[in-house]
């Protein structure tokens, strides 16, 4: 009785991490590696804001999410991205009372990963894989 408790709990075992390793292999991962060259101050209570998005219409669209940073360089990882090619961008806080989830407010620097502004550079990754994009940006660009 015992020997058989084992074996099925082994099996068991073997079938709940093949299960996982199945799982984490279909999924998409997109690090970001942030640096923001503006004279804003970025600390806990003035944040960069990272969202992702899965349109190239930023404006009219609402992030699929959206990670902060509290500090002027840093990563921030989306994990299980559901839609590629994929699309980032950023917004710093100059006020201190924004919490990235809505319209960033007046005064805003702006920053997105693209080769050609104003068009977002899709991010395209395939399923297990993890794709790295660097994006700088500083206050050339703001929220009016």
């Amino acid at each position: 009785m015992t020997k058989r408790l084992y074996v099925t709990a082994a099996l068991f075992a073997l079938f709940v991490t093949g299960g996982v390793a199945q799982t984490n292999a279909g999924k998409r991962t997109i690090r970001v590696d942030v640096n923001y060259t503006g004279s804003g101050v970025v600390d806990a209570g003035h944040k960069i804001y990272v969202a992702l998005w899965d349109t190239t219409d930023l404006q009219n669209a609402q992030p699929v999410a959206v990670q902060s940073l509290d500090s002027k360089k840093g990563t921030v990882t989306f994990s299980d991205v559901q839609k590629v090619p994929a699309y980032v961008s950023t917004a710093y806080d100059p006020t201190g009372a924004w919490a990235g989830k809505s319209a960033p407010p007046s005064g805003s620097s702006l920053g997105m990963y693209s080769k050609k502004i104003p068009t977002p550079e899709p991010i395209d990754v395939a399923p297990g894989k993890t794709a790295r994009v660097s994006l700088t940006f500083d206050d050339s660009v703001k929220v009016p």
